[in-house]
């Protein structure tokens, strides 16, 4: 079934994202066509079923990393899903998810949320704004906050949100500021290890058609040895995002995610240098679509924790549990 949702979420984004959409909704063109489309073939739901919901929203999520769909596809599937635990309806069209910066501050008094967000993903033009906030789920009307529109190094909306009113729905959180993170962390090492399985692709034919002096560049030592490198990134970043697709949900899922968003990340920072060292001036044209993906690697790397960060709390939990604990802390997970 995880396969059928990928076949299905591959054949939509294939058609419908080329380079004119992409170049479009950098402009400021947001594709309802395909946001419709999207909702039609049932990809929204995709945490609807407690059994395979990870894996399908992994493989909506790889998809959409594959062809650098600009839709806040990972804001609104973890908003869905953090709303369906908390027992709360959620919102038809696009959703904003926050906190997402380490800056945010608010507070949740007597129905009322108050505070700013920085960077939330799509808040401009999102339906519902869904917050976590003093252990609550809140659902909040995006016309009742200031947002100031920003982009992210791919040009996609990261907005700051100003709210100060009442919410239209709140319950208890089912997770923290911490397991938000950690969730959305996930996202972006599937978005990523999507990103890279195509530019792989794209420098491995550009590598094949382009000839110099009478034969391929796919031919020379030197271009061969980068795209094996390119494909080590790629297999290894695919391990690791998969085991964290395997245990987000239990106790493991530290470590996992950890581990896959770091790996993932500098997978990125690699394979984007290899992809374009490939491809030459070419690669770094506007008229080329490779710096639709490359520029997502980069934000995305940055976002819901940088490798270092994750580094770092890494580290920190290694240190907590000592020596005695490291063994069977990691071969528990």
């Amino acid at each position: 079934m995880t396969d059928l949702v990928f076949d299905t979420a591959d054949r939509l984004f294939r058609d419908a994202v080329g380079k004119d959409l992409l170049d479009a909704a950098e402009a400021g063109t947001f594709p309802e066509a395909l946001w419709r489309a999207v909702e039609e073939t049932g990809l929204l739901e995709a945490f609807a079923d407690p059994e395979t919901g990870l894996s399908d929203a992994a493989a909506v999520l790889r998809a959409a990393g594959r062809h650098a769909v600009p839709l806040p596809l990972a804001e609104t599937l973890l908003a869905r899903r953090m709303l369906q635990r908390a027992g709360l309806d959620a919102p038809d069209g696009p959703l904003a998810l926050a906190p997402t910066d380490p800056r945010d501050r608010a507070a949740f008094v007597d129905g009322r949320a108050m505070g700013t967000f920085y960077g939330v993903g799509w808040a401009s033009r999102a339906k519902a704004l869904v917050l976590l906030v003093d252990g609550e789920v809140l659902v909040a009307d995006p016309a009742r906050a200031r947002i100031e529109p920003g982009r992210s190094l791919a040009g996609e909306p990261r907005d700051t949100v100003t709210i100060d009113g009442p919410v239209l729905a709140h319950a208890p959180a089912p997770v923290d500021a911490a397991g938000l993170r950690l969730d959305g962390a996930w996202t972006r090492s599937l978005l990523m290890l999507g990103a890279m399985e195509t530019i792989l692709d794209i420098a491995v034919a550009y590598a094949n058609d382009r000839v110099q002096f009478g034969r391929p560049i796919g031919k020379q030592q030197s271009i061969q040895h980068q795209l094996a490198l390119m494909a080590e990134e790629v297999a290894a970043s695919a391990v690791a995002a998969r085991l964290a697709t395997e245990r987000l949900d239990g106790p493991e899922a530290f470590l996992a995610v950890a581990a896959a968003k770091v790996r993932c990340g500098e997978a990125a920072g690699k394979a984007a240098e290899y992809a374009h060292q490939v491809m030459g001036a070419i690669g770094f044209t506007h008229e080329h679509t490779l710096h639709h993906f490359t520029r997502r690697l980069w934000s995305w790397r940055d976002e819901c924790g940088r490798e270092s960060d994750w580094s770092i709390d890494l580290g920190r939990h290694v240190a907590s549990v000592g020596a005695a604990g490291l063994w069977p802390w990691l071969t528990r997970a």
